[in-house]
């Protein structure tokens, strides 16, 4: 009797939460490009896009509609990054001699709209990385940092967290999980990580390792804000997709809130600052502007 009291307690508890969560729309609009896999800058005033095989990177300007096509180089669109300055860093991937892969990171300057490769062609993977404070790394067998700041960073690599900060890097395995972890990113404010388990979803951890909230079984976690995170919740039947809706969720696990439909087809979400871009399955790029309060 003690334990049933106690869990309806709790479900009260998130229940009240969640009635007080007000989600206000207060714009949405289709962007007017076609492209896949967005990605915001911090102050959600520009946007990264690529094709559907992330070939080529081009940056849309939110407020104008302008255009500027960042390169043409296979593979650009694989986790490109923002820094605080608005240069963009990419990585490129070219085939050796020995019809092997190279890939290399670079530095695409937004005031003289010239690209300088920052770290040389390697082989393995090579991912930039933000961290909360704007500076940008790259990681691989060789690496490269924007700044001279310590600040953390986190990817993943297989089925572990990497953590690089003031005190060096580490790993951490929270999870158990087979096929390994996805889409690891801090929050706004350094102090959380988001990430997914192929298995069983999304996570939120301390840079400790301490799991904090089980969201669920959704994809592509993005920080809205230090409190909510928008995620894909798509659905398929083992050949290709049935439904893909966008929802924003508490990042304490207390609140979830559909954003589209399910038959929308809407996936690939990245946030900041109350706003929300997203693609459609066949590629329309969209904004959505929100507002949570309680």
């Amino acid at each position: 009797m003690k334990l049933k009291l106690l869990l309806l307690t709790a479900v009260a508890a998130v229940t009240a939460t969640a009635a007080a969560q007000q989600v206000t729309i207060t714009r949405q609009r289709d962007l007017g490009v076609t492209g896949f896999y967005p990605v915001l800058n911090a102050s959600a005033e520009r946007v990264l896009f690529t094709d559907l095989n992330a070939d080529g990177l081009s940056a849309l300007t939110l407020a104008t509609g302008d255009v500027t096509r960042i390169t043409d180089a296979p593979g650009a669109g694989i986790s490109p990054a923002w820094d605080a300055s608005g240069n963009v860093y990419f990585m490129s991937q070219t085939v050796g001699d020995d019809r092997m892969i190279y890939r290399a990171g670079n530095r695409y300057d937004a005031a003289t709209a010239r690209t300088t490769q920052v770290l040389a062609p390697q082989r393995g993977a090579v991912r930039p990385l933000i961290s909360a404070a704007g500076d940008v790394a790259i990681r691989g067998t060789k690496s490269y940092r924007s700044t001279a700041s310590t600040a953390t960073t986190v990817y993943t690599d297989q089925s572990s967290l990497v953590i690089n900060d003031a005190n060096g890097e580490r790993r951490l395995s929270p999870v158990e999980s087979f096929a390994g972890y996805l889409w690891a990113s801090l929050s706004p404010d350094g102090t959380r990580i988001a990430f997914v388990a192929a298995e069983t979803g999304v996570y939120v951890i301390d840079l400790e390792g301490n799991i904090l909230s089980r969201l669920g079984r959704y994809e592509m976690p993005s920080w809205l804000d230090n409190d909510h995170l928008v995620v894909q919740h798509a659905t398929d039947d083992g050949y290709q997709f049935t439904s893909s809706q966008i929802l924003l969720l508490a990042a304490d696990g207390s609140f979830s809130r559909e954003l589209t439909a399910p038959a929308s087809m809407t996936m690939q979400p990245c946030a900041a600052r109350g706003n929300i871009v997203y693609t459609t399955i066949d590629g329309h790029l969209r904004l959505m502007s929100i507002e949570v309060s309680k």
